[in-house]
């Protein structure tokens, strides 16, 4: 069975904001993105707590913090001029694909 995967318009460095959830108004800046999970990570959002078993490679065990991706559905890019969410279309000129803010039609950087 082949797996699907997903057309994610969300690039690593984009400054995207928290739509919905437990996070929603925060900014950050996409570390990863995920096309088979349909999931971006977000620096310091959706960030948890991981319990570490005592080994010998770790000797000492502990807690140690863990950003988790999050779904691409809950985050949208930053528009620089509002300072609000805004989702990506794309606009092709001549023999270029270009992507665009959906909500003011400008150039992503």
């Amino acid at each position: 069975m082949a797996q699907l995967i997903y057309k994610i318009r969300l690039k690593k460095g984009d400054r995207v904001m928290v739509r919905i959830g437990k996070f929603r108004g925060q900014v950050g800046k996409v570390i990863a993105v995920h096309p088979r999970t349909n999931k971006v990570t977000v620096e310091g959002i959706n960030v948890v707590k991981k319990y570490i078993k005592k080994t010998q490679a770790t000797p000492q065990g502990g807690v140690k913090e863990v950003t988790i991706p999050i779904n691409v559905s809950k985050v949208g890019i930053v528009e620089p001029t509002s300072k609000k969410p805004s989702r990506i279309k794309y606009r092709v000129d001549g023999d270029k694909k270009v992507r665009v803010y959906a909500s003011t039609n400008k150039e992503v950087a």
